[in-house]
């Protein structure tokens, strides 16, 4: 006989608030699984392919890891020196950028800024903080990411267990699968599938389109010859896993660049403003539409929502579980919602809906 109501919702609340709680205690700790459980989610299609194409698991899996691995050694030689150069220039270049500004306000507007005034002494001190305070928010930033598991673990830790659970990962479905309430096994099967298909239309189409936004923009900026642009094509392709935030900011950073440098010279700052123009375009057209779906499922108030409120609660891990949950919690109140509609409680005594 199948539990009762009331107790299975105790069962899973209980659940749910272990959950809630190991993720407010151990968010730090279990940083290094989270993220090896994303890659290995992430690479999983890439595995599955590659035995459909007859390689054995173990095969598909080495193969995955070794291109990782030569994918990530190129970017630490080649990528990243240049971003973390860029960066620290960027943050020692600011205050001369203010001091510019300043300079132009007060020879085009005279009556409203002067050596004086309220404003004038503002821009000065926002540059002067920018430059004091830029290497120690981009510190904060790095240690809330790091403060407990050091970079030498990271570096070990996520890929083993991403190369593991990849590995073992659809026995790992198979087990989890084992363990479903009878009774609620097909529902949970139904739900998790829809879960899935929301997952890797976002994660897996999102973060192809992350990566190609953010190398288009930073080779197109620079060779448009922005000074800072590939930092500015980073932060754009990153930002843009957040709705609308990725380009306002991205085009926003690099236009506001290149007033100060290309001052005067507007075919470049016309070019800079045309990169972004394109990058929407094509983002719009092409690499979402065909890469995401228009059935995601997850609307852009609900995934910013998602991911302040976890970010928030719970840290960093919080924002990368952000997304999984709030995928789980649309599908389940998706399923709620058509259930209450065939509910005697939403079509009345005539047993029908309303027209």
């Amino acid at each position: 006989m199948a539990l009762p109501v009331r107790e299975q919702a105790k069962y899973w609340g209980a659940a749910t608030a272990v959950f809630l709680i190991v993720l407010w205690y151990l968010g730090d700790v279990i940083l290094p699984f989270v993220l090896g459980g994303a890659i290995a989610y992430f690479l999983d299609p890439v595995a599955d392919r590659l035995e459909k194409l007859g390689a054995s698991r173990a095969m598909a899996t080495a193969i995955i890891t070794i291109g990782a691995l030569l994918v990530a050694i190129v970017a630490m030689l080649l990528v990243v020196p240049s971003l973390i150069e860029q960066s620290i220039a960027l943050f020692n270049i600011i205050p001369k950028v203010f001091e510019d500004l300043r300079t132009f306000l007060t020879t085009r507007f005279p009556e409203l800024l002067d050596n004086t005034s309220t404003l004038h002494q503002s821009l000065k001190t926002v540059g002067e903080t920018i430059q004091s305070k830029g290497g120690e928010l981009l510190k904060a930033v790095f240690s809330s990411a790091m403060s407990i598991i050091n970079v030498v673990m990271l570096l070990v830790i996520v890929p083993v267990v991403a190369f593991y659970l990849l590995y073992d990962w659809d026995n790992m479905v198979a087990k989890i699968d084992d363990m479903l309430p009878r009774d609620h096994a097909p529902v949970v099967r139904r739900l998790a599938a829809e879960i899935d298909q929301t997952l890797a239309a976002f994660i897996r189409g999102m973060g192809t389109v992350c990566l190609a936004l953010g190398t288009y923009y930073a080779v197109a900026l620079m060779l448009v010859g922005l000074q800072f642009g590939l930092v500015v094509g980073f932060i754009a392709g990153g930002l843009t896993f957040i709705p609308y935030v990725g380009a306002f900011v991205g085009g926003a950073l690099a236009i506001g660049l290149g007033l100060f440098q290309f001052w005067g010279d507007w075919l470049s700052l016309g070019l800079v403003a045309g990169v972004f123009v394109l990058g929407q375009v094509i983002e719009g057209n092409v690499l979402t539409p065909k890469l995401v779906g228009s059935s995601v499922g997850l609307h852009p108030v609900w995934l910013i929502f998602a991911l302040s409120v976890f970010g928030t609660l719970f840290g960093f891990v919080g924002m990368l579980v952000a997304v999984p949950v709030a995928a789980a919690l649309g599908v389940v109140a998706r399923f709620l919602i058509s259930n209450y509609k065939d509910s005697r409680l939403y079509q009345g005594q005539s047993g029908k809906p309303e027209e």
